[in-house]
């Protein structure tokens, strides 16, 4: 079979490109139904909501649509992403996740200083009520049973700011997004080490029955599972009772 030359294949792409000629791609079936969800129960327009105690008096620098910020958080949760900088290049990279977000082939990605900003500018106790919407959500369609939790941590590294600094894990606090607090713990593990090597510890508790996040808790990087756990185990309970 011919493999075919590369004879015409190099030659100089047109300055002008109508957009319906682009390459388009079918999409991620799991993003179109998330979508497809996510519209039925009127996210956008609850995020929208949330959100508008945030807006400014004045016009100024274009901010990011909560919609788009909340599902990009969602990208980063499904695509194992922890950064807000792999975020936007994920979402810059995939038409797919481009149509997950709602952001047109001829408009411009949100970067990651982008998310950032958004991040620090909608406080913690919003970034908890879409929380609670998605578990309500869940617990709608059978997906929360709330009869066993099992409860996982996870020790993460801290970005300190320090410059040079260009190691991948979060700079805020790991499973809170919107919480910037100072309040960090000495990396686990080392006795003894007071250096600039600081972390946190994330942990989750999850419905064992179905798979659902059902709390999220963030601890002293330098304190067991077994100090920490009755926390985490216990907003799990509020929750699973709330519902």
């Amino acid at each position: 079979m011919g493999m075919g030359t590369r004879k015409g294949q190099g030659q100089q792409e047109d300055i002008w490109m109508v957009s319906s000629e682009l390459a388009r791609t079918p999409g991620h079936p799991f993003y179109q139904r998330l979508n497809e969800l996510l519209d039925g129960e009127r996210f956008g327009e609850f995020v929208e909501g949330l959100c508008r105690k945030f807006d400014a008096p004045r016009y100024g620098r274009p901010s990011l649509a909560p919609g788009i910020y909340f599902r990009s958080l969602l990208i980063g949760y499904f695509e194992g992403i922890d950064s807000e900088r792999g975020i936007a290049w994920r979402l810059a990279d995939l038409l797919a996740l481009r149509q997950f977000v709602r952001i047109g082939l001829t408009e411009q990605t949100p970067g990651h200083s982008t998310i950032s900003r958004t991040q620090r500018l909608i406080d913690l106790d919003t970034h908890r009520a879409v929380f609670d919407w998605v578990l309500r959500l869940l617990s709608d369609r059978g997906l929360i049973q709330g009869n066993r939790v099992g409860i996982d941590a996870t020790t993460l590294e801290a970005n300190t700011g320090v410059p040079g600094d260009r190691s991948s894990s979060l700079g805020w606090k790991a499973g809170v997004p919107g919480d910037r607090s100072s309040s960090l713990g000495w990396k686990a593990g080392v006795p003894g080490d007071r250096s600039s090597s600081l972390g946190w510890k994330t942990e989750h508790a999850v419905d064992m029955d179905t798979g659902a996040v059902v709390a999220v808790t963030l601890q002293e990087a330098d304190k067991g599972d077994t100090t920490t756990l009755d926390l985490t185990l216990s907003e799990a309970g509020v929750a699973v009772a709330e519902l």
